[in-house]
């Protein structure tokens, strides 16, 4: 069980290395609370503060790796359902002769989204959280481990859709990209905070569902800015294609750029 959320109480962590079956376990046992009863008193001794102790540590090791290697690794958050896939998707269609990639897919169940994700020619690894709802600096490493990431390239991890525990997880990544759609609600910069604060970049997806919903942008943007005055915006819709050339010159410029990690 997460120590800091309670997911995935008997779950396994399970990497997919493209069509070769790696089961890789997670056998790290993390202790969530010591009771020390003295008669009729109870003190209960949080150690959450360890865990995400010890995930910061291997997060320092995979940006290691990453900076040694000129990776800029790019984690990508939202909550279900936002469209994080079917961007990638165009993205690695569209720059696959400029930049190489690769991918580390995060779901609990089922490796579709890496299907959908090698069917462009990139290599992609699925890791299964079971009952987890986020990816950890040490779920990065064992994938890393089973893969040949190049140098000079752009790594992807799409995390999953969840827009509380993930933002709590170092994985190491350079920048921090969090995707809303236009069928969520305007308010989710303000009711999940900490997740937009602590990211780089805000990708409002499906902008051309904008007519058919009740989606105040300005008020969306209003709200990015208040709790992360620095956060970039891109808006755009990968079904019409308009403002995807935004987001492509974003990654371009980022990778000539040398990093600046989180």
């Amino acid at each position: 069980m997460c120590a800091t959320c309670g997911c995935g109480s008997d779950s396994e962590t399970i990497i997919h290395v493209q069509d070769h079956d790696h089961s890789l376990h997670n056998g790290e046992e993390l202790e969530h609370s010591h009771s020390l009863h003295s008669h009729h008193h109870k003190t209960v001794v949080e150690v959450e503060q360890d865990v995400l102790y010890q995930n910061n540590l291997l997060a320092e090791r995979n940006r290691g790796y990453f900076e040694a290697k000129k990776i800029l690794a790019i984690n990508l958050v939202s909550s279900p359902g936002s469209g994080k896939t079917t961007l990638l998707e165009k993205t690695l269609t569209h720059l696959k002769d400029q930049i190489t990639f690769s991918v580390i897919e995060g779901d609990q169940q089922t490796s579709h989204d890496s299907e959908r994700i090698q069917a462009t020619g990139t290599r992609a690894v699925q890791i299964n959280t079971g009952q987890g709802c986020h990816l950890d600096a040490h779920m990065i490493l064992h994938a890393l481990q089973g893969m040949k990431v190049e140098q000079n390239s752009i790594l992807f991890i799409e995390n999953v859709g969840n827009l509380v525990c993930p933002a709590m997880f170092n994985l190491g990544e350079s920048e921090r990209v969090v995707i809303m759609s236009v069928t969520e609600g305007d308010d989710k910069p303000v009711k999940y905070p900490h997740m937009f604060s602590t990211s780089t970049l805000c990708v409002i997806n499906k902008t051309d569902l904008l007519p058919y919903v009740s989606f105040d942008i300005e008020k969306a943007k209003e709200y990015l800015h208040q709790v992360n005055p620095h956060l970039d915006i891109i808006e755009l819709s990968c079904t019409s294609g308009q403002g995807l050339d935004k987001w492509f010159d974003w990654l371009l410029f980022k990778r000539i750029h040398a990093p600046t990690f989180l």
